[in-house]
């Protein structure tokens, strides 16, 4: 447990400086790390025509956000589909089938990265270093830039001082900070992780992969091929941005993607390290420090609380083991080099963020593991993804303003900015939308044995089901490992999930925090709402597991829940034989 807290801890102080660093990065005045990156930012706007210094609105924010994702989206799925003919592909992969092609690249498109291949045996080196490793820089630097933006509009926007009331306001350029985002925190960052890494024996090359004899001659197999590639590099920004697509099917509990201890802490750590690092940003660029403070007092209490739940689960045995004279963790799915702690420390965070990548498999987690998973999903805010978790955090936000606001009889405001009926109903669709999304898809796949492809039987195998789809629209990407998701049906009904869980919520509080801005800004009063306090925090904490109790509850009975019921009675049986 000593290591556990070990970890959370250095996240957190590593997370700080990188905050203020990010905060000056997308402020509008000069920055000590122009002197580096500037001319070079300079000669990919004159390259691409793009005038970094025009101010966008958030509609046409908004629309570049869409249509850059579009192009990018048509360009990856190309790639994976001609994979075969195309060079940088020694092991000759061949084509990937057409469904399976435009699943991997809206999942890698939305910052998802939910496979339904195996890496090292489907794509190619082209498509891991160019198509794959591209998209994992480039897609959290857009949902930063949104996230930068919605900062921005809740002060008033850029031009706060000199537009008038109900007037567009200038939300900053999209191209410019995503730019940023990618040369001057992604790449640098993504580099020194690598390198990291790579000292801790982690594969990085483009040999072809070599083939060896294996230890134990027999006569179906005699010699067996070792997959390598530049996996290190891939490692680090699938761990810094919050993507999660390893280079290996299993993932970091694969001994050459994730070797040593040092190698599994310093994955651990990049896992949250930029989502935390927003939360000190928001506060900068907000210039409200007392903001960082109440939102990483929530995120951090939540995530600690979760964290102790699955360590907890994970200790204890599983349930194949009930009533034997030897009883341990659950050691099913884990590596024996990491053990129950780490594994569902990886498990808490890869949830709690839009991570997905994995050190063990969530499948053999205890039930109340499961849960704590499902429920870091389905949250979506504790952290969050790179840009986008912060968003939906601010989300959780807004409605505890206002129903805070009911409670005292105050009308809900923001840092002096009205919470009315426009921005009301448009988060109305936001409460609405991942329940309506992700139990009308698991009610279909289930009620049709044909299309389920699940391994298990009962409530475990409808919680496979359920996780898959939650994974999808909370961009995760990790999965019930076991469910046969390769499929016509899979691809096309988690490429649906993954379009609506990505776009609509951060584009609805892109529109919302371009009505805020426009509005006049109200002196704070004696009536003004505090924030900054523990009844806040604790109405907020109150708001995030309410809305989400109510909306999943049925499903969290029919899952982790009726299995941990259905596991105790067995378990009582048999000790009593």
């Amino acid at each position: 447990m000593m290591e556990v807290l070990l970890i959370f801890t250095l996240a957190v102080l590593l997370a700080w400086p990188l905050g203020r660093y990010m905060t000056g990065i997308f402020s509008a005045g000069s920055h000590w790390s122009d002197k580096v990156f500037l001319p070079i930012e300079n000669g990919i706007f004159k390259l691409l025509g793009i005038n970094p210094r025009h101010g966008m609105t958030w509609k046409s924010y908004g629309i570049a956000f869409l249509l850059s994702n579009l192009v990018l989206g048509i360009i990856a799925y190309l790639l994976l589909q001609f994979q075969h003919i195309l060079p940088l592909n020694p092991n000759d992969i061949e084509a990937l089938d057409w469904d399976l092609a435009l699943h991997t690249a809206v999942s890698f498109l939305t910052n998802t990265n939910q496979q339904h291949y195996s890496g090292q045996a489907q794509l190619s080196y082209l498509s891991q270093g160019f198509v794959i490793l591209t998209l994992q820089f480039v897609t959290p630097a857009m949902a930063l830039a949104v996230c930068v933006a919605v900062l921005r509009g809740m002060l008033g926007g850029r031009n706060a001082t000199t537009a008038k009331e109900g007037e567009e306001r200038n939300l900053g350029n999209y191209y410019q900070d995503t730019v940023r985002a990618v040369l001057r925190l992604m790449l640098p960052l993504a580099a020194i992780v690598a390198l990291a890494l790579t000292s801790q024996g982690v594969p990085s090359s483009y040999q072809a992969s070599p083939t060896v004899d294996v230890v134990e001659q027999q006569q179906t197999l005699s010699e067996q091929m070792i997959p390598l590639g530049p996996v290190a590099a891939m490692v680090s920004i699938k761990q810094l941005g919050t993507n999660g697509g390893g280079w290996f099917g299993p993932n970091s509990s694969n001994p050459l993607e994730n070797p040593t201890p040092v190698s599994n802490a310093i994955q651990t750590i990049a896992l949250v390290l930029v989502p935390m690092a927003v939360v000190f940003m928001a506060g900068g660029l907000l210039r409200r420090q007392k903001f960082t403070l109440l939102s990483l007092a929530v995120m951090g209490l939540l995530s600690l609380a979760f964290i102790g739940a699955a360590v907890y689960s994970e200790q204890q045995p599983n349930a194949a083991f009930a009533g034997l004279a030897q009883e341990a963790g659950n050691m099913e799915g884990k590596e024996v080099r990491l053990g129950t702690d780490l594994s569902a420390l990886w498990a808490t965070f890869t949830t709690q963020t839009s991570n997905g990548s994995v050190n063990a498999m969530h499948d053999s987690l205890n039930p109340i593991a499961g849960l704590v998973t499902r429920s870091g999903m389905l949250i979506n805010g504790i952290w969050g993804g790179i840009g986008c978790g912060f968003v939906n955090f601010l989300v959780y936000v807004w409605l505890a303003v206002f129903i805070a606001g009911l409670m005292i009889g105050r009308t809900p405001e923001i840092f002096g900015r009205k919470l009315e009926k426009r921005e009301l109903s448009w988060l109305g669709v936001l409460l609405v939308l991942p329940s309506a999304v992700i139990l009308t898809f698991t009610a279909i796949t289930v009620a049709f044995p044909t299309l389920t492809g699940n391994s298990n039987p009962g409530l475990h195998g409808v919680a496979q089901v359920f996780y898959e789809y939650t994974s999808a629209f909370a961009n995760n990407g990790s999965g019930f490992e076991g469910l046969g998701d390769d499929t016509t049906w899979w691809n096309l009904s988690c490429v649906v999930v993954l379009i609506l869980g990505r776009y609509v919520p951060l584009v609805i509080p892109l529109l919302i925090a371009g009505s805020l801005a426009k509005k006049r800004q109200v002196p704070t009063s004696a009536g003004t709402l505090p924030l900054y306090n523990v009844t806040f925090a604790v109405t907020l904490i109150t708001v995030i597991l309410i809305i989400n109790f109510l909306s999943f509850l049925p499903s969290m009975v029919l899952g982790p829940i009726g299995e941990a019921l259905e596991i105790s009675q067995q378990a009582a049986v048999v000790l009593a034989q």
